[in-house]
């Protein structure tokens, strides 16, 4: 077999066999006879009829069939015989990364959905923990996704048109500075919600803060409520005793996490002792004695308010037993919501926390994009606003950019991307070592490239 390959894919010998000989490849095999069954044997000859002699089997079956289909194979891969091309119908389809945890199923939100009433929406979901990106200059791009089905592990590799994320990009625990990959979507050029430079701004909340700062300066304390907050870039500067109590918030981090009430000096030194461990900056607020939390959310064009009071006594009204009641949008919540939503050259999904003091004051402390976790009674509804938010930018993405490459443009005799591989008796998922290359497998078992894997 490997002869014929090397003879077929010699010029000079295909110039010398005789005209037409290649045409016939082109010809499809003839039907195979179907086997006989388990419990056939043969038939019964009768005294009077007469013994037919054997016929030759024709060329398409055992030994021959083996030759003709490397005959052919080469032949294609010359381009001396064409293809027959996938429809274009099959293909017709734009991929959607969402990042965000396995519990949200996004799939069933976008099935049956078109792309200017033409393309379907096929939705690949994994966390950032699964995901890997390489990016080059000259615009091509490749996603890999790991993912464990059936004890093994299962390699995705393609080219998504669009990104949702939903998922924190970075926190404080372990493992879970994905910033990195913010950066290769971007350099890629992906398009998403909200955009990857606003989720690579929001990966620091003081960095963000010092944007409410300029907003506040602008409207004023009146109209925009901003808390009084000290940021400390390092344990070194935190020598300043501030008024106790206070809440010191270590590093960038999420859900309560790293969020310290301390009564006195002592306390306060105690913390810049933990500090000092981290290696990170921290910031400093004076403790407000909630009545209730506040958070102003906007998806889109729609505006929602909640109401979040402590159940269980907790300082914190985010941990522990809380309840979540939704309270009427007021101006002054959509002033806040919509002048946050601005920075970052702009916030599609996006929420306002604030506090509201025993005293009576209303206190800004934070601003969140598009990883903000859903609350309330409406979280279906909310879900289904930013798909219906996606499919319009996609829809924009389209029409503005109409000849970018996507999957859904089938190649001669190229590699399907999309090819799902499975890697039979794999251990369970974990980080490889540090400097392991790994390698993405085509369809054909063909490894189109090794990138290297980095220890967490």
């Amino acid at each position: 077999m490997n002869y014929l390959r090397r003879r077929l894919s010699d010029s000079t010998f295909i110039s010398n066999l005789p005209n037409g000989y290649m045409s016939d490849l082109q010809k499809p095999d003839p039907p195979q006879p179907p086997p006989p069954g388990p419990a056939s044997g043969p038939a019964p000859v009768s005294p009077g009829q007469e013994r037919k002699p054997i016929q030759p089997q024709p060329l398409g079956t055992g030994f021959f069939s083996s030759i003709t289909s490397v005959v052919k194979q080469t032949a294609a891969s010359a381009g001396l015989v064409e293809q027959t091309a996938v429809p274009a119908s099959s293909k017709r389809h734009k991929l959607l990364l969402v990042i965000d945890e396995p519990q949200q199923d996004w799939a069933k939100l976008f099935r049956g959905k078109k792309l200017n009433g033409d393309y379907d929406i096929k939705v690949e979901q994994a966390e950032f923990g699964d995901i890997s990106v390489v990016a080059h200059a000259n615009g091509s791009y490749n996603v890999a996704v790991q993912v464990l089905q059936n004890e093994n592990t299962v390699v995705r590799s393609f080219k998504p048109d669009f990104v949702l994320i939903r998922q924190h990009a970075y926190s404080m625990t372990e493992n879970e500075d994905f910033r990195n990959l913010i950066i290769g979507l971007q350099y890629a050029g992906i398009p998403s919600i909200n955009s990857l430079e606003s989720i690579y701004n929001l990966c620091d909340k003081p960095w963000a803060f010092a944007c409410l700062i300029s907003t506040c300066k602008k409207l004023g304390q009146e109209k925009f409520p901003l808390i009084e907050q000290t940021f400390y870039p390092n344990y070194k500067e935190m020598v300043t005793m501030p008024a106790f109590p206070v809440v010191v918030k270590i590093g960038h981090a999420h859900s309560g996490v790293g969020k310290v009430k301390v009564e006195n000096h002592t306390k306060f030194q105690d913390i810049a002792s933990v500090v000092a461990i981290t290696q990170t900056y921290s910031t400093c607020e004076p403790f407000i004695e909630a009545k209730y939390d506040i958070r102003i959310q906007k998806i889109g064009n729609d505006y929602k308010s909640y109401m979040r009071t402590s159940v269980s006594g907790n300082w914190k009204s985010n941990t522990g037993t809380a309840m979540v009641e939704q309270v009427a949008m007021t101006d002054r919540y959509k002033l806040w919501v919509d002048t946050c939503s601005e920075i970052f050259g702009g916030l599609e999904i996006c929420a306002v926390k604030a506090i509201h003091g025993k005293d009576g004051k209303d206190y800004i402390t934070e601003v969140m994009g598009s990883s903000m976790p859903l609350v309330g009674e409406h979280q279906a509804e909310d879900q289904q606003l930013i798909a219906d938010m996606v499919i319009a930018k996609m829809n924009h993405v389209m029409t503005q950019n109409p000849k970018r490459p996507t999957a859904i443009q089938p190649r001669k005799n190229a590699v399907d991307k999309d090819a799902v591989v499975e890697v039979k008796n794999a251990p369970p998922q974990k980080a490889p070592p540090q400097g392991c290359l790994q390698y993405i497998l085509d369809c054909n078992g063909v490894a189109v490239g090794p990138k290297l894997v980095q220890a967490n």
